[in-house]
């Protein structure tokens, strides 16, 4: 199973069933510290 990781945080922001993992930066991630650097 891939994840979706925050490049700014390394938070998992979503799994997906298909194994691929792709870096979102912080603006797609909703994590109080990515919003404070939004």
């Amino acid at each position: 199973m891939g994840t979706i990781v925050c490049q700014h945080c390394d938070q998992i922001i979503e799994h997906y069933e298909h194994e691929k993992v792709e870096v979102l930066y912080a603006s797609s991630c909703d994590c109080p510290s990515c919003e404070e650097d939004k």
